[in-house]
């Protein structure tokens, strides 16, 4: 190969200008932090997030709230107006209240002021808004939570006709419009302006954990033993903090012990042909799934649509934070295992492990089917891994598999014994006759 003489070098040189504007905007995006993913999304402090398009595309606007915007990425939406009016009402309300305790709007603002950076760091995309509107909004949004749980737990008086709790078809919103992801402020600032606005000096005035539960408790029925057991119950924000109440299980996440992989169960259609079926079990949370002797056992859950949303955001919470255990999304992917299709389905509603208020079988389906898509699970980590691996190994068992199928075959339905059986005394039959004709064969009558 013959070389290029300096000559020709000057030849095939191209002079370029650099163009100084295009250098100084690269300049200046290299120096600039990132806004919609901001670099405190990475830590352990950030809770509050946008939730990915990919979650959005499955399941709507799960994540967006209905009337309600608690927080700075929906705030001042047009359908969240109706309500921001009434929450300046809850906070001129509260005002007057606390003046016998010698506090005045002011002092609300001051108070909250020293949180204002601890609290941005919650979010995971830079919020625009400047130091004295996020201090407004976090003084006002926290404010009318805390009112609102005061109302619905007896603890204040309701005024007449206030029609935000006389009017029965906004509760319901309520409930589900505080437990939405994107719809947060952090917990330390309502339990913060709880105690600060707290004028009852009595023992017995119920904390904001109790007060928190006992709102949500309308639709989750749970019983009153249960919700004492989390009298000082914290969080990172009210979604967070009712996840944290269903996870209180007695033992630790196993290792996993087996050098093989670990896979994810069958289809309960397919585990039942092995053998293996479903029986309730009495739990106080949905979450304690057991594996005893061929029976899946696991607590009744009402799916409606406060579960849906509450488990739809509870995924997508565990997917975006960088320390947080997976026990929803292990149980959503659990869930996701056993159903395939609406008959699925149709047995765990026969088998009282699914109360469906939500729809349709069908309907029920494509909701477990699109809850665990698109997420991250670690089977390894998980903390169902010993029944992973247990119903596996029940599974691949030979005999277990070949009685079950042999039963499910021929004794599952009335029909299916009376045709087995009617093909059984058909064979003795044959049988008899075959042997009826070697007998004459053999000893023919004279």
């Amino acid at each position: 190969m013959s070389e290029i003489s300096i000559e020709d070098q000057h030849v095939v040189t191209i002079n370029w200008e650099i163009n100084k504007t295009q250098l100084e905007l690269m300049q200046q995006k290299i120096s600039q932090s990132p806004q919609l993913l901001s670099e405190s999304a990475g830590r352990s402090s950030c809770c509050i997030f946008r939730v990915p398009q990919s979650f959005i595309n499955v399941n709507g606007r799960s994540y967006e709230p209905q009337i309600v915007s608690i927080g700075p990425y929906h705030r001042g939406k047009d359908n969240v107006k109706m309500i921001e009016e009434h929450k300046w009402r809850f906070l001129g309300n509260l005002v007057k209240r606390t003046k016998e305790k010698g506090l005045n709007l002011e002092d609300y603002l001051k108070a909250i002021q020293p949180f204002e950076m601890r609290a941005r760091e919650c979010y995971s995309e830079a919020i625009v808004l400047n130091r004295d509107e996020f201090v407004e909004m976090l003084v006002l949004d926290g404010c009318f939570i805390i009112e609102l749980f005061r109302k619905i737990g007896g603890v204040i008086p309701i005024e007449k006709d206030d029609p935000l709790i006389s009017m029965s078809w906004i509760y319901p919103f309520f409930l589900r419009d505080l437990i939405r992801l994107e719809n947060q402020i952090p917990f330390f600032i309502l339990q913060f302006l709880f105690d600060f606005t707290n004028i009852s000096q009595s023992s017995s005035t119920p904390s904001l954990a109790k007060l928190a539960l006992t709102f949500f408790n309308y639709t989750l029925q749970r019983p009153n033993e249960v919700l004492e057991k989390f009298g000082n119950l914290e969080g990172k924000h009210l979604l967070d903090f009712l996840r944290s109440s269903y996870i209180f299980l007695d033992h630790e996440e196993p290792k996993n012990r087996k050098d093989s992989p670990t896979n994810v169960i069958q289809c309960i259609s397919k585990l039942r042909r092995a053998g293996i079926k479903l029986r309730p079990r009495k739990e106080d949370t949905f979450l304690a799934i057991k594996f005893n002797n061929g029976f899946i056992e696991m607590p009744t859950i009402t799916i409606d649509d406060f579960m849906s949303s509450f488990l739809i955001n509870c995924v997508a919470y565990e997917q975006c934070h960088v320390d947080c255990t997976k026990h929803m999304t292990t149980y959503a992917t659990f869930l996701d295992c056993l159903v395939n299709t609406q008959h699925d389905v149709e047995y765990l509603c026969d088998c009282n492990i699914i109360e469906n208020y939500f729809g349709t079988d069908f309907e029920i389906a494509n909701f477990i089917n699109n809850l665990g898509k698109d997420v991250m699970f670690d089977i390894d980590e998980c903390y169902l891994l010993e029944l992973f691996i247990k119903v596996n190994d029940y599974y691949k068992s030979s005999w277990h598999v070949y009685w079950a199928s042999f039963k499910y075959t021929y004794f599952s339905s009335p029909w299916s014994f009376i045709s087995a059986l009617a093909a059984l005394v058909l064979l003795v039959l044959a049988i008899l006759q075959t042997l009826y004709s070697i007998l004459s064969y053999v000893h023919p009558r004279f």
